[in-house]
């Protein structure tokens, strides 16, 4: 660039410094939407570290890149690189970086502004490209930012960072590395051993609380367990299992996170809303004791159910350790009778060994009765039905969901089979979520077909994502029901409309995608991939969802596009209801 020093021999830089220190934190990806903020750090990748991990993953936006991280660490519990240029850059991010926030997982935010030092910078673009306080932007929803100063800062901030993202309750982090840090010269001291500042504290709870729960438990007669926020780990999973067994305990689970218990065991009693929700709810308000495992919304599930005062409610989190003045995420306060900062999965093992109850055993699944599709029509019931039908004995991960999916539409088994919803409620997510899931289920070696079910909205806001997906080969299906609308808003304008006594008709104004409506399979094969649809016809979706399957398991990106009819499940539409007679006593009590 015309005015910039170019070195007459090539030494060791400052950004060879920051990618020796991501690949001795095994961080196995970068992705990243170029930028000139740390063009620095993306020759050290490519040219210092050669075909050394992490490796590049080219996204055409910001905030997929940090998506496709979010997913990633959706199966792994590990972090992977997000790279996102100077400020810019970062706004664009900040979408999904508060969805990693709420979700509570790990991702390594990598910035660049600068220089710093204003006398080094080029006339108006890298004035316009720097910040005083660039980490201000998204300091609400990371754990912990910094803008090192130097190349051994940066390390140490990369190691720190690290182990940030992974401590419970996992979540974002984001370092800012200044232009003329990256590429400055390397110190010459050698580096500090990375192992040794690489160890993830883990909390468990204290001999006192393991003792104290487990009297509460033993005197309980009806125990819940609330299964939430829980690791993708097998020997967890079957702990929880042991765990509803050893206390003849009834399990509840929430389908905005990921699967946490099988559906199909004796204990699950389902999820608070959708097709069981009433069963749910009643075994929650009989509860003598209710076991909270990082439940997401304590609060509002108490006051759902509202289960009797003498209840005793125990709960098992370290979420608080997130808590903020800025983000509401964490809900309403909770009652406790006894609280526990702990990890759930250490909890429960340890909760396990304090109550000696066995390990191990097997249970015998009860048959699932997932609902009938209704006649032709096709819908997001329908979809579940016939995509079940299609991958047969193939076993899948379902990556992401629309809004209006039940928990009676699919069995969860085991934790790898459905991954929760995007945490932070925005749309755009799903494609990016889903790349991410799918990369690190390809890597494992896995057999599953990463399966994404998104809403149109969704996918419109997502979809140049999936060309990263088709370029780096990393194998999905994803199929888009298209119902021509943000029909969640249709649902609240109609809320609206019916409280203040005016025309339900137009309920769809400024809200459905027609005139013309949008060709959303054409938008997948401009991005590479192998798109089918739309389909219109419910005869032929479990062929089209077959040759969809064939070409995942080839390796290959599938999308189809469903023309579906708009609406909820019946439970769904049920638990709207509820809320509209809610706002209209809201709306009386304000006039």
């Amino acid at each position: 660039m015309t005015g910039e020093t170019v070195p007459l021999s090539a030494g060791r830089f400052g950004s060879d410094v920051i990618a020796e220190t991501l690949r001795d934190c095994a961080i196995p990806y970068v992705a990243l939407n170029p930028g000139a903020s740390f063009r620095g750090l993306h020759d050290s990748l490519v040219n210092h570290l050669g075909n050394r991990a992490p490796e590049i993953l080219l996204c055409l936006h910001e905030e997929h890149a940090v998506a496709i991280a979010h997913g990633y660490a959706k199966v792994t519990g590990r972090p992977m690189a997000a790279a996102v240029h100077s400020n810019v850059g970062l706004m664009h991010a900040t979408m999904a970086i508060f969805n990693a926030w709420c979700d509570r997982m790990p991702v390594l935010v990598l910035g660049a502004t600068g220089p710093v030092d204003a006398a080094q910078r080029r006339p108006w673009i890298d004035w316009i490209h720097t910040s005083a306080d660039q980490g201000a932007l998204v300091r609400s929803y990371v754990k912990w930012d910094a803008q090192p100063a130097s190349v051994a800062a940066a390390r140490e901030a990369v190691l720190r960072g690290t182990v940030l993202s992974r401590s419970a309750p996992q979540g974002p982090v984001y370092i800012n590395f200044d232009t003329e840090t990256q590429e400055g010269p390397a110190p010459d001291q050698p580096l500090a051993e990375a192992a040794r500042f690489l160890e993830i504290p883990s909390s468990g709870a204290s001999r006192a609380n393991l003792r104290d729960a487990a009297q509460r438990l033993s005197q309980a007669k009806r125990i819940v367990i609330l299964a939430g926020r829980v690791s993708r780990g097998s020997a967890a999973w079957q702990d929880r299992i042991a765990l509803a067994e050893g206390l003849g305990a009834q399990v509840i689970t929430d389908t905005k996170v990921a699967a946490a218990f099988p559906t199909d065991h004796p204990a699950y009693v389902g999820d608070l809303r959708g097709g069981r929700g009433a069963e749910a709810r009643a075994a929650l308000a009989a509860a003598d004791a209710v076991l909270a495992l990082d439940w997401v919304d304590l609060k509002g599930a108490l006051d759902i159910a509202a289960p009797a005062d003498t209840a005793q409610v125990i709960r098992v989190t370290l979420d608080p350790h997130s808590h903020n003045g800025w983000s509401m995420d964490h809900q309403a306060h909770p009652p406790a009778d006894l609280m526990i900062g702990a990890e759930p999965d250490i909890f429960t093992a340890d909760l396990l060994d304090e109550m000696a109850l066995p390990r191990g055993e097997s249970y015998r699944a009860v048959p699932q009765t997932p609902p009938k599709p209704d006649g032709t029509r096709i819908d997001v019931a329908r979809i579940a039905s016939e995509l079940q039908a299609a991958l047969g004995d193939l076993p899948a991960t379902l990556t992401h969901v629309t809004l209006s999916w039940d928990g009676t539409f699919w069995p969860f088994r085991e934790p790898l089979d459905y991954l929760g919803s995007d945490g932070g409620g925005g749309l755009g997510a799903g494609p990016g979520h889903a790349i991410g899931a799918a990369l690190a289920l390809r890597d494992m070696g896995s057999d599953r077909v990463p399966v994404a079910i998104c809403g149109d909205g969704d996918f419109l806001m997502g979809v140049t994502a999936l060309w990263t997906a088709v370029h780096h080969r990393i194998p999905l299906l994803l199929v888009i029901a298209n119902n021509r609308s943000f029909y969640n808003d249709e649902v609240h304008q109609e809320k609206v409309a019916r409280m203040r006594g005016r025309d339900v008709a137009n309920k769809g104004v400024g809200i459905q995608m027609t005139d013309p409506g949008i060709a959303l399979a054409d938008m997948a094969r401009a991005q590479g991939c192998t798109a089918f649809g739309p389909v219109e016809d419910a005869g032929a979706l479990c062929q089209t969802f077959k040759d969809a399957i064939a070409i995942t398991q080839a390796g290959g990106v599938a999308v189809v596009e469903v023309e579906t009819a708009p609406g909820y499940p019946p439970a769904l539409v049920s638990a709207l209801t509820t809320t509209v007679q809610t706002d209209q006593k809201q709306a009386a009590t304000t006039g």
